[in-house]
């Protein structure tokens, strides 16, 4: 059977559709194959849903028009805070031909009930990619043992990674990789802790944007060196072309904010994301008052905890 808008309070709708959550129930009449995005997901605990991934994907293929479908969502599968997830990314791969229309696809629109984000196992997910040369929108959660290669990818616009810690080789390969049609990059870099080895010497060729001729929104969000890249992006060549930036959910101190302020102008965006922030009442002011025409998200203003004169910060996601 197919019931519409998952309830497990994750998503209830992916690239403009709302979800076809797919369970073990008897069948009924699926909607058009195109018309929704297809959730696929498996737990070996509770009742209502398939056990094993596998079994999710043959009902899948057994109740969906494949031919017609442009947007799938990959949830939970059995024990995946243990099981890497390059069983999925095989299937799929060896799948393309019978999703010749698919244009978006999430892997692991996992819940923090379901598994942190940081417990969630990948592997090298770059065979998605290759095995779907037409994808727009490609969205990953999770950084553990996640991997990537460098790829040319004429179509993807969309980008999205999320992790508590990502691994500067995942960065290294976007940044190496030549997306002629990338809109929007969005990279959650995380702590050391979790996994997150990104440096400023990963992020430059990114910043220089030599291979992201189309780039409009860049994030480099969720870290703990907010501070080094908000003075990295002060002086990159790519956000003269941007119409957003996020550098929101990690440890932006007066530092950053400053660098920013003093850096190249950013007048220019519509949008710049700061959420999730450590800076002063006065400097919140001063960024708001030097951008009067631009959005600026300064909410969720923290305070830094103290214990035995050390002083800590930390990003919005980690664990």
């Amino acid at each position: 059977m197919i019931e519409y808008d998952a309830s497990d309070g994750y998503r209830r709708h992916y690239a403009g559709l709302p979800l076809a959550h797919l369970t073990d129930s008897p069948k009924a009449d699926p909607p058009p194959g195109g018309a929704v995005a297809w959730r696929i997901s498996a737990s070996e605990w509770g009742p209502g849903g398939h056990k094993n991934i596998e079994d999710a994907f043959d009902a899948f293929f057994d109740e969906a028009d494949a031919s017609l479908v442009t947007a799938i969502v990959i949830g939970e599968w059995e024990e995946c805070y243990q099981k890497p997830s390059d069983g999925i990314v095989e299937r799929l791969a060896e799948e393309a031909a019978r999703l010749p229309a698919l244009r978006a696809l999430y892997l692991g629109a996992i819940s923090q009930e379901q598994a942190e984000i940081s417990w969630i196992q990948h592997c090298d997910v770059t065979p998605l990619l290759e095995a779907y040369p037409r994808l727009e929108r490609f969205e990953v959660r999770g950084g553990s043992g996640l991997q990537l290669r460098p790829i040319r990818h004429e179509a993807l616009r969309m980008l999205r990674i999320e992790a508590g810690g990502l691994d500067g080789s995942v960065v290294r390969a976007v940044a190496g990789s030549d997306l002629p049609a990338l809109e929007h990059l969005e990279l959650w870099l995380g702590v050391d802790e979790y996994g997150g080895t990104t440096t400023i010497a990963d992020l430059d060729p990114i910043l220089r944007g030599e291979r992201l001729p189309a780039l409009r929104h860049l994030g480099l969000q969720n870290s703990e060196i907010q501070d080094d890249i908000a003075a990295a992006v002060a002086s990159a060549p790519v956000v003269a072309r941007l119409e957003t930036l996020a550098l929101s959910m990690g440890v932006l101190t007066d530092q950053g904010a400053e660098a920013l302020l003093t850096g190249q102008p950013l007048t220019h965006l519509r949008h710049l994301d700061l959420h999730h922030h450590y800076l002063a009442d006065e400097m919140m002011r001063r960024m708001a008052e030097a951008l009067p025409r631009v959005e600026v998200d300064l909410s969720e203003q923290e305070e830094p905890d103290e214990d035995d004169g050390e002083v800590w910060r930390y990003v919005a996601v980690s664990e």
